[in-house]
């Protein structure tokens, strides 16, 4: 099972979340843990990959070496591909 793994950015903003949509978010983290391929998609010409939850939307790196799923950013679907 893959180890998450949150940067310091995405812990606030799922912070400042409605309680409802963190813990949808967890759960579906919680999931992804057993086979995140299965989960998360690999985005267009970049390494990272997308995790959809609703309107919002992970952006993560995964590590298969180490099983390691390192979740870079969380944000709404709108935003979330300008922060990149």
């Amino acid at each position: 099972m893959y180890e998450l793994i949150f940067d310091e950015e995405a812990i606030k903003y799922l912070e400042k979340l409605p309680q409802q949509t963190s813990k949808r978010i967890f759960k579906k983290l919680n999931n992804a843990k057993k086979e995140p391929h299965r989960y998360f998609e690999r985005l267009t010409n970049r390494k990272e990959y997308k995790l959809r939850v609703g309107e919002y939307r992970l952006i993560a790196d995964i590590t298969k070496s180490k099983l390691i799923i390192y979740i870079i950013t969380i944000g709404h679907r709108k935003n979330i591909y300008k922060k990149l």
